[in-house]
Order: C-alpha cells, then sequence, then structure tokens
C-alpha cells in the first residue's frame, strides 16, 4: 500500500502536467493559427459584394496583343491587302520581343485598326470578331491568369476586361471567358457605322484608371477591396487604385515598382527565366513571321 501510495501522487502530478502541456499547446497553435491569418488574409473574400477585380488584356490574359490578332483575322477576310498585314505582324513581333506596349506602334495599329473598319457595320465587326475569337486568341489566353478571373467570379465578385483594344472585340472575349464584362477603347459610329474616329483616346494608361474609377462610383464597388491585374507599368495608375494590385507578366518596369510597393507577382511564361522578362520563346516569333511571310508568298503566286 505504501507503494502504491506512493505512486499515486506521481500518476496525479503527471496528469496535471499533460493538462497544463495540452493547453498551451492549443494556445500556441491558436496563435499561430492567427498570425497566419493576419499575414496571408482569405482572398478573394466570398460574398464580398463590393470587391470586383480588373484585368488588362495584352500579355495579361492572352499572349500578344488582341488588336494585331484582331488584325490578322480582318485580312484573312481581304479588309485590307499584304503591306498592312507586314506591319501589323511586324508590331506584334516586335511586342513580343520587347514584351512592353510602345506608344508609337500602339498609335499605328490604333490608326490602321480604325482606317479599316470605317464604313462597316458594327454588328459585323461584332460577328467576326466572335470567329476571329476561336481562330486566333482562344488558344493564347494564358490559363494561369484565367484561374484567378475564376477565383474571383467563384467568390461572388463581377470581374472585368480593361483594355485599350476596341470594346466590341474586349466584349467578345470577355463574354467567352465568362466574365461580367468590358471596358474599352470606344470607335464612334452613326447609325451602326464605324466614322473611322473614336470617342475621345484609347483606353491606355490613366484612361484605364479613370474608367475603373467611373466604373466603381457606378455598381457601388469599394477600391480598396477590389484587385487588378497587369503585365504593364503604363497600367501603375490603375494597378494603384485598388487595395490588392498584382503584377502578372511584369514588364521590367512593373516588376521593379512592383517590388518596391510589396506587390504580388505572378509570371506564367514558359521558356524562359523569370528574370529575362519580355524574350518570348523563338518558337513563337519564328511562327509570327514564317506565317507573315508564307502569307505575302501566297497572295503574290496568286496574283
Amino acid at each position: 500500500m505504501a507503494a502504491l501510495g506512493w505512486l499515486t501522487p506521481r500518476r496525479r502530478s503527471a496528469t496535471a502536467r499533460s493538462v497544463l502541456a495540452g493547453e498551451a499547446s492549443a494556445e500556441a497553435a491558436r496563435k499561430s493559427t492567427l498570425h497566419v491569418s493576419e499575414r496571408e488574409p482569405e482572398f478573394p473574400v466570398h460574398g464580398d459584394e463590393r470587391a470586383a477585380a480588373f484585368f488588362d488584356l495584352d500579355n495579361t490574359v492572352m499572349q500578344g496583343a488582341a488588336l494585331f490578332h484582331f488584325g490578322r483575322g480582318l485580312y484573312k477576310r481581304k479588309f485590307f491587302d499584304t503591306r498592312e498585314l507586314a506591319r501589323f505582324a511586324w508590331q506584334q513581333a516586335w511586342f513580343r520581343l520587347a514584351g512592353v506596349e510602345d506608344p508609337e506602334h500602339m498609335q499605328e495599329a490604333r490608326d490602321s485598326a480604325l482606317s479599316i473598319v470605317q464604313g462597316h457595320r458594327v454588328a459585323e465587326l461584332q460577328s467576326i470578331g466572335e470567329e476571329i475569337y476561336d481562330e486566333y486568341m482562344a488558344e493564347r489566353i494564358w490559363p494561369g491568369t484565367r484561374a484567378l478571373a475564376q477565383a474571383h467570379l467563384d467568390a461572388g465578385q463581377r470581374v472585368w476586361l480593361v483594355t485599350a483594344a476596341p470594346v466590341e472585340i474586349a466584349t467578345v472575349i470577355a463574354r467567352r471567358l465568362g466574365l461580367t464584362g468590358a471596358l474599352g477603347t470606344v470607335a464612334e459610329s452613326v447609325d451602326g457605322v464605324y466614322t473611322g474616329k473614336l470617342v475621345g483616346e484609347p483606353l491606355h494608361g490613366p484612361a484605364k484608371a479613370e474608367a475603373v474609377r467611373a466604373l466603381a462610383l457606378a455598381e457601388g464597388l469599394d477600391l480598396s477591396r477590389c484587385a487588378a491585374y497587369s503585365d504593364s507599368h503604363n497600367d501603375i495608375p490603375m494597378l494603384s487604385l485598388v487595395g490588392h494590385p498584382y503584377a502578372i507578366n511584369p514588364d521590367s518596369k512593373l516588376r521593379k515598382h512592383a517590388r518596391r510597393m510589396d506587390w504580388r507577382l505572378r509570371d506564367y511564361r514558359t521558356g524562359r527565366k523569370a528574370a529575362k522578362v519580355g524574350i518570348p520563346a523563338a518558337a513563337g516569333v519564328g511562327a509570327v513571321a514564317g506565317g507573315t511571310a508564307a502569307a505575302i508568298a501566297l497572295h503574290r503566286k496568286r496574283r
């Protein structure tokens, strides 16, 4: 009995220490969970109706520039000649090589597009845009960026494209991706026919930020709870508007700015190191250049 009496207190003492250890472990786990939660809050927030996401299009959602792909589709439908095609292809190849938007090239592309569509009906271009999406754009959607957009949709949030591309083309792309809608450059039309002029200016740089601000006001959104995604330093004004800016496939200037501002970065490009921003796979450029040469050669042969 003496031995048993000696064992009993130790058994009780061990039990008390176990309880103490368990409580301490639970408290540590709780604090650790809170710490992780503070560092990585749930995003996008499910059911937050005052939050939305805004995605740049060119090189963010889609490889290359939508306007150039659209130009290829119009050439196929004989909207313009091989000289215009060569210019479109060169601008596209330069865009992919440099990985940044050149204002001069974008201006040339815009002027070419306006002259090409002048006199055509808006409904006609919308219908053609559906076909061109299937022919040239669908396979160029970045799966990673598409998944980001879907995460916002799954959370019950609205998602818009914001691009300098014509709003008709942007709307087609947004609809085919299941997004809410698109903000894009508006070309003037009278009685459903393009005049060859713009309403205001291209939706580029600061104009994108103004469009997002205006839409947020109209839709009752809280920009501090919204997200924006872009590859270009030209979109820093738009990215700076929101509480959750993301640099996607960023050019060198945006990458530096994003790191300085502690913005999140995502790079979905393959066949290159992330540090070598803007250098595409040789096969991609070769395909563009080769396709252009083949088209021109075929056209001359038919003459």
